[in-house]
C-alpha cells in the first residue's frame, strides 16, 4: 500500500465509501495568512459554495500524520477528522466537512474564530482580553473538555494553544483533535509520549499508562496560566525539559501568585494540576462541582 493509500485509509471515517475530494483551491478564497503548526497548516478563506461564509481550512502533512498514525497499526484507531466530524458541542470548534485536496492531502473544513488563542492573552499576558472574564472562560474550558471525556476521547493536547476565544473574549471554544485517541485500554497503555510538554502530565513523561486524567493535568495548568500568566513549574527557561519538573518539584501555589484569587477557585485548579494520578481531580464533573459556587474569580 503507498502512503497515499495508507492516508486515506487512516482519514477515511468508519463506514465510508470514499473521501470526498475538495478543490480547495477554486472554491475557497484565502482570507488570512496561513500558521503552520506541528501537523498541518491552517488558514482562514470564505467558502464560495456557501455565500461566502468565512470557514477554517486546515490542510494536514501526510508524512507527519502517517507517523502518528503509524503507532496504533491494526487498532482501527478513529481518524482526526471522523473524531473531529462527531463534536458538537458550543464550546467546541464545529466541523463542517473532510476530504481530500485535488494533490490527495487530507483536509479538514471548520467554523472559524475570530478571536485571539489563549496562548497569545497568556504569554503576551493580554489583560485587556480577559478581565472580569476568567471565570466565564475557565468553566468554557472546562464543560468542552468534559464534553470530550463524555464522548469517551481523551483530547492528550489540551493547552492554551488549542483554546481560541470568542470576539471580545466572551466565551472560548477547543480546538484540534489531531493526537486525540479513544478512552479504551488499547489506546492508553504506556508509550505514547506526545502533546505539549509544558502541559504534559508524568503519565505521559514517563511513559505510563495514561486515562482522561492526562488531559485534566493539562486543563488545571491551562486554568492557572490563564489565572496568573505564569506556569505553576515557572523557571528560568520554559522549554520542553520543564515537563521533567512536573512530578520532581512541587508547582507554585496559585495563591502565593495571585493572593486575591477565590480559594475556591485557587483549590480547584491546584487539585487538577497534582503530579500524582491519585491526588488528582478525577473528572471534569467534579471540577466543575467544586467551583459552582463560585462568583468571580478575584475577591477585591
Amino acid at each position: 500500500m503507498s502512503l497515499f493509500d495508507s492516508l486515506k485509509s487512516a482519514f477515511q471515517p468508519s463506514g465510508a465509501r470514499a473521501l470526498r475530494r475538495i478543490d480547495v483551491e477554486g472554491r475557497f478564497a484565502r482570507q488570512r495568512t496561513a500558521v503552520t503548526g506541528t501537523m498541518a497548516h491552517f488558514y482562514a478563506a470564505k467558502d464560495r459554495e456557501y455565500d461566502d461564509r468565512l470557514v477554517g481550512i486546515k490542510i494536514l502533512d501526510i508524512e507527519k500524520m502517517e507517523l502518528f498514525e503509524s503507532r496504533f497499526k491494526g487498532l482501527k484507531k478513529p481518524s482526526e477528522g471522523e473524531i473531529a466530524l462527531s463534536m458538537h458541542h458550543p464550546t467546541v470548534v464545529e466541523t463542517y466537512e473532510v476530504g481530500l485536496t485535488m494533490k490527495g492531502q487530507p483536509v479538514l473544513i471548520m467554523e472559524y474564530i475570530a478571536g485571539p488563542s489563549m496562548q497569545n492573552i497568556v504569554v503576551q499576558r493580554q489583560e485587556e482580553h480577559v478581565s472580569g472574564r476568567r471565570l466565564k472562560l475557565i468553566r468554557d474550558m472546562a464543560e468542552a473538555l468534559k464534553y470530550v471525556h463524555s464522548k469517551e476521547y481523551i483530547h492528550r493536547d489540551i493547552c492554551p494553544r488549542n483554546f481560541i476565544c470568542m470576539p471580545g473574549s466572551t466565551a472560548v471554544k477547543l480546538i484540534d483533535f489531531g493526537l486525540s485517541v479513544p478512552a479504551t485500554p488499547a489506546f492508553m497503555v504506556p508509550g505514547n509520549r506526545t502533546g505539549t510538554p509544558l502541559y504534559m502530565s508524568p503519565e505521559i513523561v514517563r511513559r505510563r499508562a495514561t486515562d482522561k486524567r492526562v488531559d485534566i493535568f493539562s486543563f488545571g495548568i491551562t486554568c492557572y496560566c490563564l489565572i496568573s500568566f505564569e506556569h505553576p513549574w515557572q523557571g528560568e527557561i520554559l522549554n520542553g525539559r520543564a515537563a521533567l519538573y512536573h512530578d520532581t518539584l512541587p508547582p507554585k501555589e496559585l495563591m502565593e501568585r495571585c493572593p486575591n484569587v477565590d480559594p475556591r477557585l485557587s483549590r480547584a485548579i491546584m487539585h487538577a494540576l497534582q503530579p500524582a494520578v491519585g491526588e488528582r481531580t478525577a473528572t471534569m464533573d467534579q471540577f466543575l462541582q467544586s467551583i459552582r459556587s463560585v462568583e468571580t474569580a478575584f475577591i477585591d
